[in-house]
C-alpha cells in the first residue's frame, strides 16, 4: 500500500528568500514560513499564541518566481512533501534536516502588497523527469455589477393552533 506525503502550509515569510544556483544552472530557493495558532487559556483567561517555523525548498522556475516576487512578510500558500536530507557538518558528523519540498506556491497578498499577483503550480504528468512546468497569472476579474433588490417581505407567523393531527 502506498502512503501519502502531503503538506499544506499557509503563513508568512520570516525573511527574504535565499536564492542559489545548482551546478547544473537551475535555481534553488530556501524560504522560512511562520504559521501561528492562538487560543484562550482556560485558567488565566488570557490569549496565548504559538508560532511554528517551516523550512521550505523550492526548485527551478518556482525558485525563480519566489526570488522575484516574495519578500519578508509575504503571505503564501505552499503545497509540498516532507523530505529528510542527510549532510555532514564541519566535524564530519552526519546530520539530518527535515524540510518541505514545495511543489506549488500561491501568493496570497493583495495586489497592493506586491508587484504582481499570481500563483504557480506544475502541471500533472506521469513522471518526475517529464514534468512540464508553467507559470500562469490569474485572469483579471470582470467589473462587478451592483443591483438593488426590493426588501424581503417577512414570512407570516406559523399558527400552531390549527387542528392538524400529529
Amino acid at each position: 500500500m502506498a502512503g501519502v506525503n502531503k503538506v499544506i502550509i499557509v503563513g508568512n515569510l520570516g525573511n527574504e528568500p535565499e536564492i542559489r544556483t545548482m551546478p547544473n544552472g537551475e535555481a534553488v530557493a530556501n524560504i522560512s514560513v511562520a504559521t501561528s495558532e492562538s487560543w484562550r487559556d482556560k485558567n488565566s483567561g488570557e490569549m496565548r499564541e504559538i508560532t511554528e517555523w517551516h523550512r521550505i525548498v523550492l526548485y527551478r522556475r518556482l525558485a525563480e518566481i519566489a526570488g522575484e516576487y516574495l519578500h519578508k512578510g509575504s503571505k503564501v500558500y505552499v503545497e509540498g512533501r516532507l523530505r529528510t536530507r542527510k549532510w555532514q557538518d564541519q566535524n564530519g558528523q552526519d546530520r539530518y534536516t527535515t524540510e518541505i519540498q514545495g511543489d506549488s506556491l500561491q501568493m496570497l497578498d493583495s495586489r497592493g502588497d506586491r508587484a504582481q499577483s499570481g500563483g504557480y503550480a506544475p502541471q500533472q504528468s506521469s513522471g518526475y523527469a517529464s514534468q512540464q512546468q508553467s507559470y500562469a497569472a490569474p485572469a483579471s476579474r470582470p467589473a462587478q455589477q451592483t443591483t438593488t433588490k426590493p426588501a424581503a417581505q417577512p414570512e407570516p407567523p406559523i399558527d400552531f393552533d390549527d387542528d392538524i393531527p400529529f
